[in-house]
């Protein structure tokens, strides 16, 4: 699947202030999320469907991913 990420308007934490290694998200068409990394910004970006991200970000919030 090919999506278009010119019109993209990227952003990223808050958190992350001046920051240049940080994780970039841009809300797409039909609910998608894109995401890439905001030291490549021409690179390469992941493209999540609104199932996949509800299920990404209710991970993070639960600590899923956390270092043990």
């Amino acid at each position: 699947m090919s999506i278009d990420l010119s019109g993209a308007k990227w952003f990223k934490s808050s958190r992350s202030k001046d920051a240049q290694a940080c994780v970039e998200v841009a809300h797409l068409s039909g609910g998608m999320v894109g995401v890439r990394d905001s030291k490549d910004r021409t690179g390469p970006a992941l493209v999540f469907g609104p199932a996949e991200w509800d299920a990404f970000a209710a991970g993070v919030k639960e600590g899923e991913f956390d270092r043990a």
